[in-house]
């Protein structure tokens, strides 16, 4: 169990306390960032939620950089971003925070990319890096998480809404880049089109 994995499977523990602390009726009140007051349990899982990403960005860096790529770390990292990324945008749904269908077109998406790429393992014995596109769908996608959980502290005093103004180029940029890998893709699926097939 090297260190990669140690962080992945330190990422998915984090999922249920992450779910605890946002959805157990827990009063501890709120505190006052700047101006901004934010419930405490909402603190906390922003808080969660940030250093669970951190760790998916550290265990693939560790692992690239020091040879540690491991079939555990392949199937267990994606799966545990998926994880996090859906059971927070799932709470935010249920806290009124992002609508439905916002988060049920990310949900399809990532469950439709992470369904090609095995495939394109499969057939290709490749592994889709993520392309720029993609990139700033997982930067703006947690940056807007965090700013919702937070009650878009720093730009709440200005009327400015970050966290939504986030979210929606989230969801362009997933739905872009998700067109993006099928298209770049499309030789997985040759077979199925060839005349009389």
């Amino acid at each position: 169990m090297n260190l990669p994995n140690k962080l992945t499977i330190m990422r998915i523990i984090l999922i249920p306390i992450f779910m605890l602390v946002l959805l157990l009726p827990l009063n501890w009140g709120q505190v006052n960032a700047l101006g901004t007051p934010i419930p405490v349990t909402q603190l906390l899982g922003a808080i969660i939620f940030a250093v669970a990403s951190v760790t998916d960005f550290a265990d693939g860096q560790i692992a690239r950089r020091h040879h540690l790529v491991s079939n555990f770390g392949k199937f267990a990292d994606p799966l545990a971003d998926k994880m996090l990324v859906m059971t927070a945008f799932i709470i935010l749904v249920e806290m009124g925070k992002v609508p439905s269908w916002v988060a049920a077109i990310i949900v399809c998406r990532e469950l439709a990319v992470t369904g090609l790429r095995l495939i394109v393992v499969e057939n290709d014995g490749q592994v889709m890096a993520a392309a720029m596109p993609g990139k700033i769908k997982t930067f703006t996608q947690m940056f807007a998480i965090i700013f919702l959980f937070l009650n878009n502290v720093l730009f709440a005093n200005i009327g400015f809404p970050i966290g939504q103004v986030l979210l929606y180029i989230c969801l362009f940029f997933t739905v872009y880049s998700g067109c993006d890998y099928f298209y770049n893709a499309r030789f997985v699926f040759a077979d199925s089109f060839k005349s009389g097939k």
